[in-house]
């Protein structure tokens, strides 16, 4: 009968999903298929209504809302441009030089806004248009764009490390710092592609070089806005405050800066910024429930025990094991969006990988890039869509420019895979 349940479930997301319902509404709809398949008290509504209030019912989720009213009120209050401007005067006089900037802009973003698509939007109307001016292709500034913003899940605050540890019960502080480092690589990997491609192209930069006045000018703004992810990194590293209170503190930042320093950011705009994070916060918050509603009928269908003991062989090989998995969503990334994803399969791998002694915190920052990836690989990639919107660009002449990229990701996947000290030696020292 477990078989049954598992084709009931499978069959009924794969229907929902073809016939264009959203992720949550799907997940209810495989939920409330399998449960009526299974009959007694999985149908009771009652129950249904308490596993939903139990999605969304942790404190560590209110996070959440905090760091996403972050993003919207620094991208609100005049910071894009100035961080562009801040990274202008390290690179953007050199070979390929507006490439870098970008590359450079969308880790320093990533630190604001922890949402890839929210970064590519931001970015993207600035930069893309400053390139092509400047004689870049435009599909491929547009390809730079979109795969420099994977960093934004993996750089703290990643809206999917705060999903991926409400779901398994890990420390936010610690996925945090832990996605710092393949933040770091992610960056440099982008450095190298770029490097060769500027230099087959034959890439030249007309940047007029800024006076000394105008770099002054420019350090010091852009320092206000690195400052926050300084406050919220060194607050969690000394325990002053918890991942919740983290995102309160950065809101207030947020707000001080944009009306008394920068002094761009007005009362309507902040009323637009919580009515844009209301909004994302309660998409992710249903995505949760609805979540916490399929995984509690998985677990009564014993769907996950069936997983679990068709790659129990692998228990007793933890580096396999995490391989094996990370293909998986590597595969569901293509079709299905982060967070549904974490969501979804959180549950599901859990008793594995205590089973095999994988450490939760190191595997959760690796799954996280896993699906991360799935932003800018068809057909789905959220991130190249929004990514064709603003560069103006038709997806088949995007694809191939995004491709070097992504290859050189998944082998990055695939590097902390098998060297786990990529993650851990980094995490403990930054952890202390």
């Amino acid at each position: 009968m477990v078989t049954v349940y598992t084709v009931v479930f499978l069959a009924s997301l794969v229907i929902g999903i073809m016939l264009g319902l959203p992720i949550a509404y799907s997940l209810i709809l495989s939920a409330a298929a399998t449960a009526l398949s299974m009959g007694g008290s999985a149908t009771n509504p009652q129950i249904v209504a308490a596993q939903l209030m139990r999605g969304t019912d942790s404190v560590t989720m209110m996070a959440l809302p905090f760091f996403i009213l972050v993003g919207e009120l620094m991208n609100r209050g005049g910071l894009t441009k100035r961080i562009i401007s801040f990274c202008n005067i390290f690179v953007g006089r050199v070979r390929g030089g507006l490439g870098y900037v970008t590359i450079l802009a969308c880790l320093m973003f990533a630190s604001l806004v922890g949402s890839a698509v929210a970064s590519t939007a931001a970015l993207g109307a600035i930069l893309i248009p400053m390139m092509v001016k400047s004689g870049y292709d435009r599909a491929k500034a547009t390809g730079l764009l979109a795969s420099a913003n994977l960093v934004a899940p993996i750089m703290p605050p990643s809206v999917p490390m705060i999903v991926y540890g409400v779901t398994a019960g890990v420390s936010i502080k610690s996925l945090f710092l832990g996605g710092i480092a393949p933040a770091v690589y992610l960056t440099v990997i982008m450095c190298i592609v770029w490097f060769f491609v500027s230099k087959k192209d034959g890439i030249k930069e007309d940047t007029p070089k800024p006076t000394f006045k105008e770099t002054v000018r420019c350090f010091i703004e852009g320092m206000w806005a690195l400052f926050l992810p300084i406050i919220i990194i060194a607050g969690l590293r000394c325990g002053v405050f918890t991942a919740t209170e983290a995102g309160v503190v950065a809101v207030v930042y947020a707000l001080v800066i944009g009306l008394f320093v920068y002094r761009e950011l007005k009362p309507r705009d902040i009323f637009k910024s919580f009515i844009g994070a209301a909004k994302m916060s309660a998409v992710v918050m249903f995505l949760a429930a609805a979540a916490q509603v399929a995984a509690y009928i998985l677990t009564i269908s014993r769907i996950p025990q069936l997983i679990t003991q068709s790659l129990a062989p692998l228990v007793e090989h933890p580096m396999l094991l995490n391989f094996v998995l990370q293909v998986i969503i590597i595969l569901m990334g293509t079709c299905v969006d982060v967070v549904p994803t974490i969501l979804i399969m959180t549950p599901i791998m859990l008793p594995l990988l205590r089973a095999a002694n994988i450490n939760l915190v190191y595997f959760g920052v690796v799954f996280t890039l896993a699906n991360v990836l799935g932003l800018t690989s068809p057909p789905v990639g959220p991130v190249l869509n929004v990514a064709c919107a603003t560069g103006k660009v038709k997806m088949d002449k995007l694809i191939p420019k995004v491709m070097p990229y992504y290859v050189l990701q998944i082998i990055l996947v695939f590097l902390l895979i098998f060297i786990p000290q990529l993650i851990t030696v980094p995490l403990q020292w930054i952890d202390g």
